[in-house]
């Protein structure tokens, strides 16, 4: 079960990023009686038919034939959906000087050691760094 509702939605995503929808699907009988139409009335063959409605001679087509209007519209695949991506590029300067501080006076270290009365110290084992 969950392969098959696996495939169903993979081929759902698959059809919809070709810029199919369900509803294009259900309208495929209107494109064919379309189609149909065109070869009796005009002698127009799928590829011009094609051309017609979807390509290059539309415009010329939209403009002959008014009267079509309502069955044009009821074509499928006539959505106007484009993807398209923004991209903004802003260019920032920056300046990448750094300040270096400034020591104004050096001073020597200020500690120094203690001898505890310990007697793990005098044994040498753990000795606490003496500076020289």
């Amino acid at each position: 079960m969950s392969k098959l509702f696996s495939i169903s939605l993979s081929f759902i995503i698959l059809l919809q990023s070709f810029g199919l929808h369900f509803d294009d699907l259900v309208q495929i009988d209107e494109f064919i009686e379309h189609a149909q139409f065109h070869n009796k009335e005009y002698g127009d063959n799928v590829l011009i038919f094609i051309s017609k409605h979807y390509g290059e001679l539309k415009a010329d087509h939209d403009k002959e034939h008014q009267e079509e209007k309502e069955d044009h519209e009821q074509l499928p695949f006539q959505h106007q959906s484009h993807a398209t991506s923004l991209t903004d590029f802003t260019l920032n300067t920056y300046n990448t000087e750094f300040n270096t501080p400034v020591f104004l006076e050096f001073s020597p270290a200020n500690f120094h050691y203690q001898s505890l009365s310990s007697s793990l110290h005098s044994d040498g084992l753990l000795q606490p760094p003496r500076l020289s």
